[in-house]
């Protein structure tokens, strides 16, 4: 039998008026009530009619999401965890992989009644996707965005503070020749983690090892570590930009027989899957992608429905996970 609406007011123990409130995205139901009536859409497999809400409001039913790549488990995390919520509410998702708006042609997502909202991922270009989306009046955020002028309406970790989590661990294991990998610095989160380190070791009065600027990828953390090794110089603790360059820094070290987290302790940023996976198993900053897809995800309905006038940005704070990794200085 298929599952309604009444049913939905039945489990969570709360009017249909409320349960219809939750679905469209109405600021005015309090927490703890959206978050029983999510439980129960949930374990009811509940889904309301696309079709439905079509025909009633003129609008596609369709949210877009453009992201740079998929090829990153953050981000893979972040769009399920959207595809999730906003099933829930109805809506199906429309993911689409692109680097920027290539030349004078602007993205098929945003063209005339493609979507009734659209997120972008980590953008690139972020200024040309906005230009063309408050032009056209398409409700958008933004996760994970490069510029803090378009904060608005956007979702994005603390990455100061992350960064300033990774170096104070470092320091309270009694280090204080740290080194930091960095990403490239067309990324936010790049400058912002950085900004975090240098913070936390200024106030012990201390300088860094080295700042090493790359990519984020396993190569730039092996070949700076075979760098350090070939120099006969090597600092005693190390935080990376990203779990894939702490994976490369690790194995280039290890390949040399160097002892980790005994002769170097390593940090990354992220908490990738193969965090956990690794031997040693990787000390690294946790960025919840569950909160930061519902918390865009809420947002953008909220926008949809005309229930957020005025722009907020939502901080999310990392959570700094101790495995192996790391160990007192020696």
């Amino acid at each position: 039998m298929k599952v309604s609406i009444f049913d939905v007011a039945k489990k969570s123990g709360l009017s249909v008026v409320t349960v219809s409130r939750v679905l469209n995205g109405a600021g005015s139901v309090r927490e703890n009530n959206r978050q029983k009536v999510l439980d129960a859409i949930r374990e009811l497999d509940y889904r309301p009619s696309a079709a439905a809400r079509s025909l009633a409001s003129g609008k596609t039913g369709i949210i877009g999401l453009i992201v740079t790549t998929l090829q990153d488990s953050f981000f893979d995390a972040v769009v399920k965890e959207l595809n999730e919520v906003l099933a829930l509410h109805g809506y199906f998702l429309a993911i689409s992989i692109s680097t920027g708006m290539e030349g004078s042609d602007h993205h098929y997502l945003i063209q005339e009644d493609r979507v009734d909202g659209l997120i972008l991922l980590s953008p690139m270009e972020e200024d040309n996707y906005l230009v063309e989306l408050k032009r056209r009046g398409i409700p958008y955020v933004l996760i994970d965005n490069q510029q803090e002028s378009n904060d608005a309406y956007s979702v994005t970790i603390d990455n100061v503070k992350g960064g300033y989590a990774a170096a104070s661990h470092l320091l309270e294991l009694g280090h204080t020749s740290i080194a930091h990998l960095c990403g490239q610095e067309m990324f936010r989160s790049t400058r912002e983690r950085r900004s975090g380190f240098l913070q936390a070791l200024q106030e012990q009065g201390l300088e860094p090892f080295e700042i090493v600027h790359g990519d984020f990828d396993i190569g730039m953390g092996y070949d700076t570590g075979k760098r350090w090794l070939r120099e006969g110089k090597l600092p005693t603790a190390v935080f990376a930009g990203d779990d894939n360059i702490a994976l490369g820094l690790i194995n280039a070290l290890m390949e040399a027989g160097v002892r980790v987290p005994e002769e170097v302790a390593v940090v990354g940023y992220d908490d990738h899957y193969i965090a956990s996976q690794l031997r040693p198993h990787l000390t690294t900053l946790r960025q919840p992608a569950d909160k930061i897809g519902l918390a865009a995800a809420d947002m953008l309905l909220r926008r949809m429905n005309g229930n957020m006038k005025r722009g907020a940005s939502i901080r999310i704070d990392p959570e700094l996970i101790v495995r192996e990794s790391t160990a007192a200085a020696r």
